[in-house]
């Protein structure tokens, strides 16, 4: 269906790709991977629209590949339509263009020319499956669990339920190829199911990005992986492949020592012969030179690379300057909002300055709205301690970074003074030099996130509002942020729907449920996930599988590969259990 075959490509500012090669077949479920900025996004726009971008290397596809795709940053529609309206569309447009040819025929004269246009019509309409859109509909929606939205207005929509609606409006019209850029972004508990379901009902092609770990262990059977400028493809499970790629990084890091330990004897050899060379002018010692010289040239080129394996992970610090005893920071009494109708009401809560709480409800239920209200502290319902300072990280990036700055000038606005300080402070978290002028509108989704939490942490806060933190970031840099969240002194309010981030990270749950709002302890909201969300078993090894591979990253770091490779048999036997 599509062939890559070393195909290259850069920006002004970075290579982005160096000779990468793929195929992907008709019927593969695949998982596009990699790290926050690798390129992921743009060599899907460049399989979508080949003639806008200048390669090296060939793209070979079907001349009449029909792609559909969804986007990471689609918003949702206020067109006024109904659910089943807004999927049925293109059906509804072809079945009145058909008719409309139809009822022409009966008065033209030019029968030839209508003909042909009426079977262009109707074979389009067969491509899609036209005579059972009805059907096929009305399916696709129970199977997503969204049948009770059917006649609703698409502006009543949750951007979580929109999603969803956008999926099932491209896979109904039948592409060969489906693409979909992070389409679990934001989406609660319920529809991250149905999003799994959706993906596996389908019978064609599919190129999904993510970095949701539950769907790469349920969805897919390949994986390409985009790093550091290269690109290698694995015909199988994400688990699979994962485990592959950890006992990779332990025989290469192993080798790359012993690699290194022969480069600094061999370097300590030539500065001896270099030193007795500079006494003694003899040929032979000359040669000696020489000849080590050359050895050591040799053991440079062979010196382990792994691009795969050399992951950059940034480095993410919340920090404080205001770190005050254990305190009511917050306090909510009767808090309500209303719109057109009641959102939230009688909200009652506390939190200590020392809390990690996530939020956690349903898609659309209010949870953002009250994470603003309390930014905003303008509210009578909501008390704040005056020795509070708050921050906000927000799941609409804009709202924090103007996207029109350069990553330079959005840190000289915050009170940075000179270039090297910018510099070095966003370089920890992984932005080099050479793109600090790069406007930010033209970053990744991860990449502006990170950014975001660089200038959170920059503003010294000890008390943080963060809206869906971990979306759009990769698996390391949630890792990351896991670790700064658990380093950080001061108080976490935050909204989140990945489950494992929740368990990590929080010391209990506000769940926001019937417009209103209780307390949950962790083991309450364990047994509801299980009870109404995800196979216990599973989330239970799954949490086993990532502490274990976190106790492998940290023997690594320690350049204990013994203990490593014991820790990876361990996680074989995990892998083995799901």
């Amino acid at each position: 269906m599509i062939k890559i075959d070393n195909l290259s490509y850069s920006f002004p500012q970075r290579d982005l790709y160096n000779k990468v090669s793929f195929t992907l077949e008709d019927g593969q479920h695949c998982a596009f991977i990699g790290a926050s900025g690798s390129g992921k996004s743009t060599l899907i726009d460049i399989i979508m629209d080949p003639e806008k971008y200048i390669f090296d290397g060939k793209l070979e596809m079907n001349s009449n590949l029909r792609i559909g795709y969804v986007s990471q940053f689609s918003q949702l529609d206020r067109i006024e339509t109904t659910v089943f309206e807004y999927i049925a569309d293109q059906f509804i447009k072809l079945q009145d263009e058909i008719a409309s040819i139809c009822s022409e025929m009966e008065t033209s004269s030019d029968i030839d020319a209508l003909l042909e246009k009426y079977q262009e019509a109707l074979d389009a309409f067969d491509a899609i499956d036209g005579d059972d859109y009805e059907s096929n509909i009305n399916k696709k929606l129970n199977l997503a669990n969204l049948t009770k939205h059917k006649d609703r207005m698409i502006s009543e929509l949750s951007g979580g339920e929109f999603k969803l609606i956008q999926v099932i409006k491209e896979m109904l019209n039948n592409p060969d190829l489906m693409i979909m850029d992070e389409p679990d972004v934001f989406l609660d508990f319920e529809n991250l199911n149905a999003l799994k379901n959706l993906i596996n009902s389908h019978k064609k092609t599919i190129l999904v990005i993510t970095h949701n770990r539950y769907l790469l262990n349920h969805c897919f059977n390949k994986i390409i992986h985009l790093e550091n400028t290269e690109l290698q493809e694995f015909d199988g499970r994400y688990i699979d492949y994962n485990f592959s790629l950890l006992q990779t990084k332990i025989e290469l890091q192993e080798m790359a020592i012993a690699d290194e330990e022969e480069i600094a004897r061999n370097e300590a050899l030539i500065e001896i012969l270099r030193e007795k060379a500079t006494y003694n002018a003899e040929a032979s010692r000359g040669r000696a030179l020489k000849a080590r010289v050359k050895i050591q040239e040799r053991l440079e080129a062979k010196r382990i690379k792994a691009p795969f394996v050399d992951i950059k992970q940034p480095y993410i610090n919340l920090d404080t300057n205001n770190e005050i005893e254990e305190t009511i920071a917050l306090k909510a009494c009767d808090f309500g909002i209303s719109f057109d109708e009641v959102l939230l009401e009688n909200i009652n809560f506390e939190i200590k300055s020392t809390d990690k709480i996530a939020i956690v409800g349903t898609n659309g239920v209010g949870k953002t709205t009250l994470l603003k209200e309390i930014f905003k502290n303008n509210n009578n319902s909501i008390e704040i301690n005056e020795n509070i300072k708050l921050a906000y990280l927000s799941q609409m990036q804009s709202e924090v970074v103007n996207e029109s700055n350069t990553i330079l000038q959005e840190f000289y606005d915050v009170g940075f003074e000179t270039y090297g300080e910018i510099r070095r402070y966003v370089g920890r978290y992984g932005f080099d030099s050479d793109i600090l002028t790069q406007k930010i509108e033209s970053l990744s989704g991860g990449e502006k996130n990170i950014l975001q939490l660089a200038k959170v942490s920059a503003s010294k806060a000890n008390m943080l509002l963060m809206d869906e933190p971990t979306s759009h970031l990769d698996i390391y840099s949630q890792m990351a942020l896991e670790k700064a969240i658990a380093d950080y002194k001061g108080a976490i309010l935050m909204i989140s729907h990945d489950y494992h981030f929740i368990v990590n990270c929080a010391d209990y749950v506000l769940l926001i449920e019937d417009k209103t709002i209780r307390k949950m302890s962790m083991r309450k909201f364990r047994k509801m996930i299980y009870a109404n969300h995800f196979d216990k078993d599973y989330l239970q090894i799954e949490e086993k599988k990532k502490s274990v591979e976190m106790e492998i990253a940290s023997a690594l770091k320690d350049t204990d590969f013994e203990r490593a490779k014991t820790l990876s048999k361990k996680l074989e036997e995990l892998i083995k259990s799901l």
